[in-house]
Order: structure tokens, then C-alpha cells, then sequence
């Protein structure tokens, strides 16, 4: 069995663990029954855990209930950069095992309805855990919209951001929030509604602004390069610009424009949703 899933953008700035979008980058993950346990794998995250340590081997051998097979994992999603590695994988591992509802077997096993959700949906999606289910929904995403990734060579891991969230918001920073997230999926779902602005966020990018010094200068200068809105993707390293086909070219070259000048290794890269999600072959 083969499955096959995009990346994923969390949060969009006001969509704390809530709103993700999927994205043009893919994993697929290839599993044969039989045999001693075999794990091969290949692009992003390759040779990492090659073993029953292998996330994709935990998912796979919790739906199974033995490790009698050989798992294929290629990957073109960088790792620990706040594209939903760990979220896609977990989605595909279960496909491919054969999971009736590989959605919450990777919800709950990586821990990111939103992430996963993206992953096995597609397009723009809401999604959250209530009454100890998973609930996920697909929205509106206007066609217009692209984004420019910029993945930076650095890994920040999911735990280390949400150690730095404080236990209580201002009153009024809770308002803005819910003021941001209601406009933009408006802006969203129709690019002639975006509302300047509907993209930042107060709950959690002030909070890890310290943990990526260049984050604020990028965002700033993705919005000033012509982006619509700028944002922290997932728990970062990567910040992602929202643009339309008119200011892609412009925003992606300023990006590339900003790693060279600061010094800083990695990539800024042009990607559109991915509207189809999870494949099964």
C-alpha cells in the first residue's frame, strides 16, 4: 500500500492550533507485508531512525499490531521547520498500514489535529480535538492565493516553542485574536476581502519572537515586498508570505534577497495549496 500526503502551514497567524493549510510539498510512504522489519528512507529526514524507532514504524505497528512488513518513507518536507512533518508522516504511516480513520490515528498520535487534518484533507481546513474526538472541517480557500515559504536551515522543535507560551493572554489580546482569525477567513476564502492586518497574530509569534531573531524583520519585510500577510508557519523555523500571482515573483525574490544578506542558510520557496490530500494506491 502507498500513501501519499502534502505539508502543511499551521496557525496562519490568528488560527492558533486551529486553522492549517496544505501545501505543495509531499511524503509518501510505501508499506509491503512480510517479512523481518525493513525501513528505507529517502529526502528529507533520511537515515534518521532507520529502525522500529522510525515514526512511520510506530504508526504503522500500532495499526498492524505486529512489525512484519517493509516501510518506504520519501520525503520532500524539511523537518522541524513547522511544516507538518511529523503530522504528515503519522497520516501516511496509517494509510498505508490500512487505518479505516488515518486522520485520527495521526491527530493522536502526533498530537496536531490542524496538521493532520491538512495533511489527509487538503486545501484550507479547520480542526480540533472535542469531547475526545477528532472534528475536522474544510474551508473555503480562494484559488488566488499562493505562498512563499522561507525555510531557513534552522530546526526549532514544537516542544521548545510552546515552552516559551505564557498561561494567560490579556482580555484584549484574546478580542483581537478573535477579531484577526474572523476577518481573515473571509480574506481567505475570497482575496478581494483580505483585510490588512487579519494575519498578525497576539497569542503566540510575540512570545517566540526571541527564540528566531530575524522572524520580525522578515515578516516586515515579506508585507513591504507585497505580500498580503506574513506569518510564522506551524511553530517555525519557516515564515510564510501570502501572496497572489501578481506579487509572488517580487516577495519570493525579496526573500531570497533577505538569506543572502543576513547570512542565513536556506530557501525561499513558491508553493500553492494542495487541494486533494491524502492518496491511497
Amino acid at each position: 500500500m502507498r500513501a501519499r500526503v502534502p505539508a502543511s502551514a499551521a496557525n496562519l497567524g490568528p488560527g492558533f492550533d486551529t486553522l492549517a493549510v496544505a501545501l505543495s510539498l509531499h511524503l509518501e510512504v510505501e508499506l509491503t507485508l512480510g517479512g523481518p522489519l525493513s525501513v528505507v528512507t529517502e529526502g528529507q529526514g533520511a537515515g534518521l531512525f532507520d529502525d522500529a524507532r522510525h515514526l512511520g514504524v510506530r504508526v504503522a505497528r500500532e495499526v498492524l499490531g505486529h512489525e512484519e512488513f517493509s516501510l518506504r518513507v520519501t520525503s520532500a518536507i524539511p523537518l522541524a521547520r513547522g511544516l507538518g512533518s511529523s503530522a504528515a508522516l503519522a497520516v501516511a504511516a496509517a494509510a498505508a498500514a490500512g487505518a479505516t480513520d488515518p486522520l485520527a490515528v495521526g491527530a493522536r498520535i502526533d498530537g496536531h489535529a490542524e496538521n493532520a487534518a491538512a495533511s489527509a484533507l487538503g486545501g484550507l481546513v479547520a480542526a480540533g480535538t472535542l469531547e475526545g474526538r477528532v472534528a475536522a472541517r474544510a474551508l473555503t480557500l480562494d484559488p488566488a492565493w499562493r505562498f512563499v515559504c522561507v525555510v531557513p536551515e534552522v530546526e526549532l522543535a514544537t516542544r521548545d516553542a510552546r515552552r516559551v507560551l505564557p498561561t494567560s493572554v490579556p482580555f484584549t489580546d484574546a478580542v483581537f485574536e478573535l477579531n484577526a482569525l474572523a476577518l481573515l477567513l473571509a480574506g481567505l476564502a475570497d482575496h478581494r476581502h483580505f483585510v490588512a492586518g487579519s494575519m498578525d497574530d497576539r497569542l503566540h509569534q510575540p512570545y517566540r519572537a526571541g527564540l528566531l531573531p530575524f522572524a520580525a524583520e522578515l515578516l516586515a519585510l515579506l508585507r513591504e515586498a507585497g505580500a498580503a500577510g506574513a506569518c510564522w508557519s506551524g511553530a517555525g523555523s519557516t515564515m510564510l508570505g501570502l501572496v497572489t500571482e501578481g506579487a509572488a515573483s517580487a516577495v519570493h525574490d525579496a526573500a531570497r534577497a533577505f538569506l543572502g544578506a543576513r547570512g542565513l542558510a536556506g530557501e525561499a520557496v513558491l508553493l500553492e495549496a494542495d487541494r486533494r490530500g491524502l492518496v491511497v494506491s
